[in-house]
């Protein structure tokens, strides 16, 4: 177009085609009109291209200003949740630097004393695979950090914590005016039951010392029937999910392909120790804690005190039960050591299992505890220390020995405790504090939990699937679909964006991703409220006993490890784009990064510009070069960067979609995203080891482009610098 307006203005002012002024010229005077439209033309499209212009400004400009506030009762509750949580632009120095701590946390202190290259630990490396495809090592951030409320450290809260607080709110949800099914009256029931506090005070240790007259009583108070060693392992584990000897729980492998199958196995584990466990890097041995076990017979003998054993009898059935429980522990790795020496995922059939540890009776242990399901003997089960379960065989064999010997039977003792652990927070307060103090003695410096979160953790453990589906009807998963697929459609340009080496590289990671189906769950059978009622019609709770309904709950849960072994895995909820949408392009990326590491230059040059920015503001001037990066950890600073950004470019593709969206407190759009994303950065996270800062310092990063944050996010430290370089992809222009 402008390359035709050129031809036509040089013909028309040209000297050897003008006409002579003496006479007239119809083809002359076409010409001029001709000019004059062009010139018209080219006015208006300027007027329309500035008007153009000004539109865009304009929205950016919605972008960074809050709309008329949202009236609504749904958002006058999300601003009073915003309202507690301190604004994250109100001290950005202590907030960015410290954000996952009061003054900084021990995490955030060793990273800060990165100097140099370092060494990466391959079994460190090992951890996080394992823990991204397999699940093994399950990481639950039990403390928020801000403040204080109901008892607890709250700062912002953690994507946990925030989902149990969605489900406390379903379960106190008024019942009036609301028609509830059956199975969620009783969901509610039981968390009520599991509130009252006052209730387990009255009764005592009673309901426990009437189970286990139920079970065939106790050779500690002197009635037991001689009850077989492998029915009462058998009892525990299907009725009462306890597991004294090794731990039994349902996963993939980590070894088939994600998308192959979503077929899922029964897996064996090292079990749970209530004492500390102390590695010998140089023998490869374990041993339990020596300086902790004095405080675990004290609390072993203020157990049996409270059931009402005679204190005469302690010193014997405790010092039996320390001895067992040291003697298994001996054979027991910490995970980076299974990891270097491949005793994770081993395949073995029910058959062999029960060849290398007879001492167990595997297939009626495993046939109890997934009934009705069909278990064979040549069903596949993984294993995750053969050693240590070879190992636990036979000492129970040695042990079964000994006790014919003694006259003692230290081995049904054992499984008692460890079903007395299972039950606590189902007995008075006397057994928890019990539990609570030895926690303490052994370094635990958390405080105590709120009770309403640990009732919603227990509802949630029977109640799953139930409360799964009321998550779904509340929280708006049409709206959460869509922020899966805006995050998938900036994920493409980010991928687009990047330097590939060649054309095929490129072709092939786009056509990866765009082979996904973005969707919100992997399943699609979500039961009505039909199914739900008989999911749990068998499920008949009391009113003031909450014991008895908690044993319910047990089954519950061992139920439904039965439908995850079946039906695979289970649903997710959503959040928002700050947490949900960073976590899922994080995740992406993570997959990817394989790929996109050895075909581009991306990770390394943008890694290295964030650090840099992180350098100018932590560190002397001068200094801010001095320092380097080994590459897991440039690596991991591009994946977290680079997912803060297709974040925020999924939430602008929102924001087109819905440009009349009101704002909550009178923050702007970008100002309430930023904040959103900062509340998950202090979340539990498999990778975090390998991030040399805070995660929440990206947004100081994002925010150096004043055209990206209501403010800048600068510090009064005067000898701090900033770089130049502004390290943001073309996604977010």
């Amino acid at each position: 177009m402008d390359e035709n307006l050129a031809v036509h203005q040089e013909m028309v002012t040209t000297p050897e085609n003008q006409p002579r002024s003496d006479e007239p010229n119809p083809v002359g005077c076409n010409k001029y009109r001709w000019c004059l439209l062009v010139l018209f033309a080219f006015s208006l499209f300027a007027t329309t291209l500035g008007l153009g212009i000004y539109s865009h400004l304009q929205k950016e400009s919605q972008l960074k200003s809050a709309a008329p506030p949202c009236l609504s009762p749904a958002c006058l509750k999300a601003s009073v949740h915003f309202s507690v949580a301190m604004d994250p632009f109100s001290h950005p120095c202590d907030y960015f630097l410290f954000a996952c701590g009061a003054g900084g946390s021990s995490t955030n202190n060793e990273r800060q004393r990165i100097k140099g290259s370092s060494n990466e630990d391959n079994g460190e490396l090992d951890k996080k695979r394992a823990v991204r495809t397999g699940g093994l090592v399950r990481m639950r951030r039990e403390a928020d950090v801000q403040g204080k409320s109901d008892g607890w450290l709250n700062k912002f809260p953690d994507r946990q914590t925030a989902l149990l607080k969605a489900i406390k709110e379903i379960l106190e949800s008024s019942e009036e005016g609301v028609s509830m099914s059956a199975a969620e009256q009783k969901a509610k029931k039981f968390f009520k039951t599991c509130m009252d506090a006052e209730s387990p005070e009255k009764v005592g240790s009673e309901p426990f010392l009437k189970l286990l007259q139920q079970l065939g009583g106790w050779a500690v108070s002197g009635e037991w029937n001689q009850t077989d060693f492998n029915t009462t392992l058998t009892l525990l584990m299907s009725q009462y999910s306890t597991f004294p000897f090794f731990s039994v729980y349902v996963g993939p492998d980590s070894g088939e392909e994600q998308n192959a199958s979503n077929q899922h196995y029964i897996q064996i584990d090292e079990p749970h120790f209530q004492f500390p466990i102390d590695w010998n890097n140089t023998t490869h041995k374990s041993k339990a804690s020596t300086r902790y076990l004095r405080p675990f017979y004290l609390s072993c003998g203020q157990y049996l005190a409270l059931l009402g054993v005679p204190s005469f009898k302690t010193t014997q059935h405790c010092g039996l039960y320390i001895s067992l429980s040291t003697t298994l522990a001996v054979a027991t790795y910490p995970l980076r050591y299974r990891l270097s020496q491949k005793l994770l995922y081993h395949r073995i059939t029910i058959q062999e299992l029960q060849t290398l540890a007879p001492a167990i009776d595997w297939l009626a242990c495993l046939q109890a505890m997934f009934q009705p399901l069909p278990i064979s003997q040549s069903d596949i089960v993984l294993v995750h220390n053969l050693p240590y379960i070879s190992h636990m065989s036979q000492t129970i064999s040695q042990w079964r020995v000994k006790q014919e010997i003694m006259g003692t039977i230290p081995l049904h003792t054992y499984m008692i405790f460890s079903l007395l652990q299972t039950l606590i927070p189902a007995l008075d307060s006397r057994f928890f504090q019990t539990m609570r103090n030895f926690s303490i003695v052994t370094g635990d410096t958390q405080e105590e939990m709120p009770r309403w979160r640990r009732c919603v953790q227990q509802t949630e453990r029977g109640f799953d699937v139930l409360l799964s589906h009321a998550i779904r009807e509340r929280h708006a998963q049409k709206e959460a679909e869509e922020l899966i697929h805006d995050v998938y459609s900036s994920l493409k340009k980010k991928l687009t964006d990047l330097s590939w080496r060649d054309n095929k590289s490129s072709d092939f990671i786009l056509n990866k991703i765009k082979s996904l189906n973005p969707r919100l769950s992997t399943k699609t059978n979500n039961l009505n409220h039909t199914e739900l009622n008989h999911l749990y019609a068998e499920v008949v709770l009391k009113e003031e006993d909450f014991f008895s309904n908690y044993l319910q709950m047990l089954v519950l849960e061992q139920k439904s490890r039965c439908r995850l072994l079946s039906h695979g895995t289970r649903a997710e909820g959503a959040l928002n784009y700050g947490t949900l949408g960073s976590l899922m392009a994080k995740d992406l990326l993570h997959l990817l990064l394989p790929d996109i590491h050895t075909q581009t230059n991306n990770p390394e040059s943008e890694s290295m510009c964030v650090w840099s920015h992180y350098l100018s503001v932590t560190k002397d001037p001068g200094q801010a070069g001095t320092f380097s990066l080994p590459p897991s950890k440039q690596q991991e600073v591009w994946v977290q960067y680079s997912a803060l950004q297709v974040a925020l470019d999924a939430y602008k593709i929102s924001f087109t979609r819905h440009p009349t969206d009101s704002s909550l407190s009178g923050l702007s759009y970008i100002h309430l995203f930023l904040s959103s994303f900062t509340k998950v950065t202090c979340d539990a996270d498999p990778y975090r080891e390998f991030m040399p800062f805070e995660p929440s310092f990206l947004v100081t990063v994002l925010c150096s482009n004043s055209g990206f944050c209501p403010k800048l996010l600068t510090c009064l430290n005067t000898s701090q610098s900033s770089p130049h370089e502004m390290c943001l992809s073309r996604t977010l222009h």
